[in-house]
């Protein structure tokens, strides 16, 4: 099995009483996009400034390509760090900017020439060279501070919330647009966010982090269709969350009782009647019906309510129905025809496949 590029083992740090990160094991492989992602306080960048040696730890080691570097001083690991602030040398221009370490690093002047251009291309600023960086946009910067880091040829890039100060529809942009470098490239990308929907465009797998722990490590689409846990469900995406019992188990489905209603999921993992667990069911899997006879027949999770709100987000609508017991359900649907389908204070009823009932410990 080949040597993961960055290995953490058992890493751990506090600050005094803190403990900010516990104890964590992690293995990145060589040209993965891996994303930490977790509330702030989580710990996400506290394990990136360590890797990148800004930070001693604790107690634990750190690998990079199979070398201990646990206290290896920053400058002699093979890592760059990109940070939210762009901190661009004001009096220097773009390509002075970009070829400030390979100066301070003593390369041939017409490497450093060759090495600036080719940045200038990768990160679509041809041209941009003798402007100083006042003269750029905040999307303009921010390539800039990728370019500086990407000239010294790091084995891995840590970026820290990159583009946490654009805006909505640039930060987007650039989202595509780092993805598309670091495959182009083939490097190893290690990037810091607090954003959900940023880890699921960007990223192979996430590290889905808690309290200085690791909640769940995945692709977005096995972290999305199968959290861990209540909390896993609830960060990434939109979810409904039922807490129930398990009244009963029949082949491979279970029946759990919540607040009156009874709900159908697959049995899954090892399970006892009379446990509390909580279902977890995605608005989207969720369909609306005018009548109970529309829904199909297999389908055992089938309820009446009433919607308490319609609301038109362009492409979807989002409805949110109160079930009889009082339970609130979300439901994101198709927009048909540019118009909601439903309105507030109808009757319907709400309804889902038992597959999609994921069944998270209690």
């Amino acid at each position: 099995m080949e040597t993961p590029i960055v290995r953490l083992e058992n890493l751990c740090k506090r600050f005094g009483e803190v403990v900010a990160v516990d104890h964590i094991n992690l293995d990145v492989g060589t040209g993965e996009f891996i994303t930490l992602l977790g509330p702030s306080g989580c710990g996400k960048t506290t394990t990136l400034r360590m890797i990148a040696g800004l930070e001693m730890p604790t107690s634990g080691s750190i690998y990079l390509e199979g070398q201990d570097v646990t206290y290896t001083p920053p400058e002699k690991r093979p890592v760059n760090m990109v940070f939210q602030a762009y901190a661009l040398f004001p009096h220097l221009t773009i390509a002075e900017n970009i070829a400030f370490g390979p100066r301070i690093k003593r390369w041939p002047e017409q490497e450093i020439r060759t090495g600036v251009e080719e940045m200038l291309r990768l990160v679509q600023l041809e041209g941009f060279g003798a402007r100083k960086p006042h003269q750029l946009s905040g999307g303009q910067a921010q390539r800039v501070a990728l370019a500086r880091a990407l000239i010294n040829r790091p084995k891995v890039l840590l970026l820290d919330e990159p583009l946490g100060a654009l805006d909505l529809k640039l930060r987007k942009a650039m989202q595509l647009e780092l993805r598309s470098i670091q495959r182009r490239l083939g490097m190893t990308f290690i990037y810091v966010t607090h954003d959900q929907e940023e880890a699921m465009v960007m990223s192979d797998r996430i590290v889905l982090m808690n309290a200085g722990k690791i909640v769940q490590v995945g692709t977005p689409v096995e972290i999305y269709n199968r959290p861990a846990n209540e909390f896993v469900s609830r960060f990434i995406g939109e979810a409904n969350l039922f807490d129930g019992k398990i009244a009963a188990i029949t082949g491979d489905r279970l029946k759990i009782e919540r607040n009156g209603l009874l709900l159908t999921a697959p049995l899954s993992g090892n399970v006892t009647v009379g446990q509390r667990v909580v279902v977890s069911v995605r608005p989207e899997r969720v369909a609306l019906f005018a009548r109970a006879e529309d829904a199909p027949s297999d389908w055992e999770n089938v309820f009446s309510g009433t919607v308490d709100s319609a609301i038109f987000l362009g492409p979807i609508s989002r409805y949110q129905v109160r079930l009889a017991n009082g339970d609130m359900v979300m439901i994101d649907r198709p927009t048909v025809n540019g118009q909601l389908s439903y309105q507030a204070e109808m009757q319907v009823y709400v309804g889902w496949e038992s597959v999609n009932s994921v069944v998270l410990p209690g």
